[in-house]
């Protein structure tokens, strides 16, 4: 997994990335029983925004990410939060084989991953991960709502055009969150012999300020693509000016929890 969300990007993804809801943490506790025994995976882990929740459910968190800055910045928020089972690692989906080596004799009762997952060969994934896995837990996949650019509202169709004049590429990747994707996940589940595999949606609305929306923007381009600090005062004006003269915009936004169970 290669993603280059590295320096500024890292920054922005660790301030301006929304978090998930309780009900979705509700969701990956029920499904796998979790406990305060249990070992949990967030693989492509980014900033902590699942892991460090995570921490207050279960055992520890072995955060894995493979860009060192989005570990510092997970590293220091949960510092602050006074959190201290949560272990960080560098490492991308095609390291996951070795994770037996961490963690000794144990198995992980979870390996969770976010949007992250689209930038994973996620067929071999989930085999790598069957046999680390203990007899009631699994494998959960979570969309965090459709990007920003892509969603049915004026403003973020605006948005999609502006920067699509600005990147010069259409803007069409659901990032995992689309229903097709949703599809192919639950068949790669169930072929890599995870059983009770099923879906739970959450929904509900969010006021964005601009700032938010542009943090926003800007935690989702990869590092070489970033404008420049000096350009990014008029790339936010040019998008400002093309928005709709809103002080907040509304966003509706849809949580998918996609689990398979071990038997």
């Amino acid at each position: 997994m290669t993603v280059g969300f590295s320096g500024d990007v890292a920054e922005y993804y660790a301030k301006f990335r929304r978090g998930y809801p309780p009900q979705a943490l509700d969701a990956l506790q029920t499904a796998f029983s979790l406990t305060t025994d249990d070992i949990v995976l967030d693989l492509g882990c980014g900033t902590g925004q699942l892991a460090i929740p995570l921490t207050s459910r279960v055992g520890s968190v072995i955060g894995m990410d493979p860009e060192p800055d989005m570990l510092r910045f997970a590293r220091d928020t949960a510092a602050s939060c006074d959190v201290h089972n949560a272990t960080w690692v560098l490492g991308a989906d095609s390291d996951v084989p070795v994770l037996s080596e961490l963690m000794g004799q144990r198995s992980l009762a979870m390996a969770v991953m976010g949007q992250a997952l689209h930038w994973m060969d996620h067929q071999e994934l989930f085999r790598a991960l069957f046999p680390l896995i203990r007899p009631g837990g699994g494998i959960a996949v979570i969309a965090n709502g459709t990007p920003l650019w892509l969603q049915d509202t004026e403003w973020s169709r605006v948005l999609r055009t502006c920067l699509e004049g600005y990147f010069g590429t259409k803007l069409k990747a659901s990032c995992g969150t689309g229903a097709s994707d949703r599809d192919r996940y639950a068949q790669a589940l169930e072929a890599a012999g995870f059983e009770g595999v099923h879906e739970s949606v959450i929904t509900y609305s969010d006021e964005l300020s601009f700032d938010q929306l542009i943090g926003g923007v800007y935690s989702a381009i990869p590092a070489d693509e970033l404008p420049g600090p000096d350009a990014r005062p008029a790339f936010a004006e040019r998008i400002r000016q093309s928005l709709p003269p809103d002080e907040n915009f509304t966003e509706d936004v849809t949580v998918s929890v996609l689990v398979g169970r071990m038997r």
